[in-house]
């Protein structure tokens, strides 16, 4: 009967893993002979722990992330061109704390959207309130929240909530003056609010290009994202065709071939 309304009084306090966890632990200190502090004490540290792995998952829903990656799996050995140092010192979210920015530029395939994926996975599992979008589905989405007069709602929900924002694939398909227009308010919005990785194909050089060749608007961007930004520039084969490359199925290029 004991049991019963510890577990009821828990509940009430909405101590979730207390009730759920109250017998074991209870066993366990009395095997031990542990003194009341240390069961009290593990009894807090499960609730905490609890509500941590809640607040997680929780985060982890709202970020949106595209497949959980890590830099642990990212191999750099075969991606050798990527700036490990640089990246491993990006991966202790110092910048985030900052409100700094990471742009990641190469060409298709060499793991951009994997190192942005691993940074924005290890600030959910820091608490970091993080949101991961592509470039085209964040312009789908500005549009419709402009058509329906709710622009002011939808950055306030999705683009200055999180404390790390995600933009995937800039360049990958052009924008029209509007789009170009609404992607200046994001980045001008969040300037020294909140940090931004963007991922992109394109030389700094070639972004008028995809932002309707406006070179005003371009360069008022690019002012305000790499103020406090961090360039992390890869070069080398396609990632996704390294398992190919080790098993011999493809050729890699040369250094020459790069450097042309």
């Amino acid at each position: 009967m004991q049991d019963e309304r510890i577990v009821g009084l828990c509940e009430a306090l909405q101590l979730d893993r207390v009730a759920a966890e109250y017998g074991a632990i209870a066993q366990a200190s009395a095997n031990e002979s542990a003194t009341f502090s240390d069961f009290l004490e593990r009894l807090l540290k499960t609730e905490l722990d609890g509500r941590h792995e809640r607040a997680r998952q929780t985060l982890l829903k709202f970020a949106a992330l595209p497949a959980i990656k890590t830099l642990e799996d990212f191999d750099f050995g075969f991606a050798s061109g990527a700036p490990k140092a640089q990246i491993q010192e990006l991966a202790s979210l110092a910048f985030i704390a900052r409100a700094e920015n990471v742009v990641l530029l190469g060409p298709s395939g060499v793991g951009k959207t994997h190192i942005a994926s691993a940074l924005a996975y290890r600030a959910v599992m820091a608490r970091i309130k993080t949101r991961f979008i592509t470039a085209a589905d964040l312009m789908l989405q500005l549009a419709a929240a402009l058509r329906k007069d709710r622009l002011t709602s939808y950055f306030n929900r999705a683009i200055l909530a999180p404390k790390l924002l995600v933009i995937d694939e800039l360049g990958y398909l052009p924008f029209g003056r509007d789009e170009a227009n609404l992607l200046f308010q994001v980045i001008a919005k969040r300037y020294e609010r909140g940090s931004i990785i963007i991922t992109s194909n394109l030389a700094f050089s070639d972004w008028p290009n995809t932002l309707a060749d406006d070179t005003t608007l371009t360069a008022a961007l690019l002012d305000r994202l790499l103020h406090h930004g961090h360039i992390v520039s890869i070069r080398g084969d396609s990632y996704r065709l390294k398992d190919k490359h080790k098993a011999g199925m493809t050729r890699r290029k040369t250094n020459s071939a790069l450097a042309d």
